[in-house]
């Protein structure tokens, strides 16, 4: 098992754009044989926080993930409307 988690701050003039690009990314994500899980959310006192949650078979499934059309559009196009990211992996003990 991996898992992500990604703290996310995103620039207040550009919530709507980001989040729709998010969904768009998640949705392709589940569709990947790997994926287990892929959550996006949102704070609901401050829409700029977000939180993105996804679950894999293991790291090759993620490594897989990274290669797919729908995250190299997410990389290119949201992640520019970010004011910080921060990732953790988490793996089954």
């Amino acid at each position: 098992m991996f898992v992500l988690s990604v703290s996310i701050r995103i620039k207040p003039e550009h919530v709507d754009a980001w989040i729709a690009q998010a969904l768009e990314n998640a949705r392709g994500s589940r569709r990947e044989p790997g994926c287990r899980q892929f959550e996006v959310l949102v704070d609901p006192q401050d829409r700029t926080r977000v939180m993105l949650f996804e679950m894999y078979d293991d790291d090759q499934a993620f490594e897989a993930h990274q290669q797919t059309p729908h995250f190299k559009k997410y990389l290119a196009e949201a992640v520019p409307l970010l004011a910080s990211r921060e990732r953790q992996v988490w793996v089954r003990a």
